[in-house]
């Protein structure tokens, strides 16, 4: 009798490329309807809503109903950690076309996953809070969480940035999340969350619409580099 999870099913509905494409456009949080979703596939929508039905069967989607549309969304921030986490050992992307160069290069430089960013921009600010001291790398090699210094809580906080918890919250504070394009690491975790937060509130990120990728805006350029100096 085997008593571990069975990984095989979650494993099996992550492998079909269809729906390993719904998964990966839902990885900044957005709740996208099934038609937008078919289309990023190139599936058909019937196609489709028997992909998505059996993800929302998995527990990988939830599904919320808004008038005649049904918009999905991933089950929860451990789903997205899942993905992000599977494309950091995946073979490299093979380029086939200057469109699809254009997308890696700036997803490759910046992006959201779910909440946090991620990519070269990601893992500019982990560094440079390690090289402020503001982060300190755990002592325990196989800990999966930085830790904040005082001297980080006091930094963090005169930035704007709140790093309470919720009461009873499982999330980590500051987990190390190996990024799948650099292979090096950027912060996920409520610290992730708020940090991508403030540099939005600020304007020196933008989203960019209807995709993953972000901007770093002129004010952004010179803020980073003043507080944490950050050359982008």
């Amino acid at each position: 009798m085997n008593t571990y999870p069975n990984i095989s099913v979650v494993a099996s509905l992550i492998a079909d490329p269809s729906r390993a494409i719904f998964l990966e456009a839902l990885l900044d949080g957005r709740a996208l309807p099934a038609g937008e979703l078919a289309y990023m596939a190139g599936v058909t929508p019937q196609t489709a809503s028997s992909h998505l039905a059996k993800l929302v069967e998995g527990g990988l989607l939830v599904v919320e109903q808004q008038g005649r549309h049904r918009y999905y969304r991933l089950a929860g921030k451990e789903i997205a950690f899942l993905i992000e986490t599977m494309g950091s050992i995946a073979a490299p992307v093979q380029v086939r076309s200057l469109k699809q160069s254009n997308q890696l290069q700036h997803l490759s430089f910046a992006r959201t996953c779910y909440g946090h960013l991620a990519g070269k921009l990601g893992i500019s600010l982990c560094e440079a809070l390690l090289r402020e001291g503001y982060l300190e790398e755990p002592q325990d090699e196989q800990a999966k969480d930085y830790h904040i210094t005082e001297k980080g809580v006091q930094w963090f906080t005169s930035f704007g940035i709140i790093l309470e918890g919720n009461a009873g919250s499982r999330r980590a504070m500051a987990r190390k999340c190996l990024d799948w394009s650099e292979r090096r690491h950027h912060i996920s975790g409520v610290l992730g969350d708020e940090l991508g937060r403030r540099l939005s509130e600020l304007d020196w990120t933008r989203q960019k619409v209807g995709s993953r990728s972000v901007e770093v805006t002129e004010a952004g350029k010179k803020g980073l580099y003043e507080v944490l100096g950050i050359s982008l």
